[in-house]
């Protein structure tokens, strides 16, 4: 057998052994979210914000083919400015480990190197879902299959305002994944508090979501549970603006015959031009929001323990 080559940083693992609550972060909002000093400050905001809600961050990426669970501040530095870093998912994560190479873990790598570090909680932005046009292009993102199949609660804004909500939410409640508003009865939309999308679960405490993870665990079943967490009032652009914006973004997209893997960076750097920074703004706002709500969540799920 392979030794798997996983590295968890000693606050990682120090916390783990003591049962103390740990959340697990993404790494492509690092390399492919923001540019050189926005990314390694706000990757530093999140840690903080995580740290100051009483949990340990764990960021994790493929640093020279070793999955890092926990990144010191030097691995930190060196991958905001680190350039041509794979974007992983789970189809390439293992590929990029065997070459030796360096990749920043999308939402589906991240659950996947959280469950294998004995984490149950991860916060980010937004999650991907299925894109505008699938019926055509088949662009789903594996974030939804590994919901389905990889034991951890994803703390998100919704899925990324980008993609068609309606049909994310159909594969989501197709593959058995709960989908929980927390606070509210609709679903955000990422940049938005608010979508049309009524909420096929409410829960209104960090509390009530740990015992509901503790629960599917407790019944056997697989997957993951995701946590919608709207952003916070003052930093949200309404979706009365912002869907204009994404609509030209999109056409722009097409226009260039931008597909696949990058279309999404190339979405947000569009939206990022056309809201002159406001779209980041938000971004950053709600990706602490959500880490503070992670942070919480992961405490529960200690004392239930």
């Amino acid at each position: 057998m392979t030794t798997l080559p996983l590295d968890i940083a000693s606050p990682v693992q120090t916390a783990l052994d003591e049962g103390r609550a740990v959340v697990a972060l993404e790494s492509t909002i690092i390399t492919h979210g923001m540019p050189w000093p926005q990314n390694l400050e706000t990757a530093r905001a999140i840690e903080s914000a995580v740290r100051d809600a009483g949990a340990e961050p764990a960021t994790i990426a493929v640093l020279k083919g070793r999955l890092c669970v926990g990144l010191s501040e030097a691995q930190l530095h060196d991958l905001a400015q680190a350039k041509h870093v794979a974007k992983l998912s789970r189809a390439d994560m293992a590929v990029c480990i065997a070459k030796g190479e360096t990749g920043a873990t999308t939402v589906a790598a991240t659950m996947t190197g959280a469950q294998l570090a004995g984490i149950a909680v991860f916060a980010t932005g937004g999650i991907g879902g299925v894109h505008k046009g699938a019926d055509q292009s088949f662009d789903i993102s594996a974030d939804l299959q590994e919901l389905a199949q990889t034991r951890v609660t994803v703390v998100c804004a919704g899925a990324k305002a980008i993609l068609d909500l309606p049909k994310t939410l159909e594969v989501l409640e197709t593959l058995g994944v709960p989908v929980i508003a927390y606070g509210q009865d609709h679903l955000p939309a990422f940049w938005s508090r608010r979508s049309a999308l009524k909420a096929p679960l409410r829960l209104d405490t960090a509390t009530d979501i740990a015992r509901s993870h503790a629960m599917r665990a407790a019944l056997g079943l697989p997957g993951g549970q995701l946590v919608t967490n709207p952003i916070p009032e003052i930093a949200e652009i309404p979706q009365s603006e912002i869907d204009p914006i994404i609509a030209r973004a999109t056409c722009d997209a097409e226009a260039h015959g931008i597909a696949g893997k990058a279309l999404t960076p190339y979405l947000l750097q569009r939206i990022f031009e056309l809201t002159e920074g406001r779209s980041l703004d938000a971004n950053i706002a709600l990706v602490l929001n959500n880490a503070r709500l992670a942070a919480e969540i992961a405490q529960e799920l200690t004392r239930l323990r």
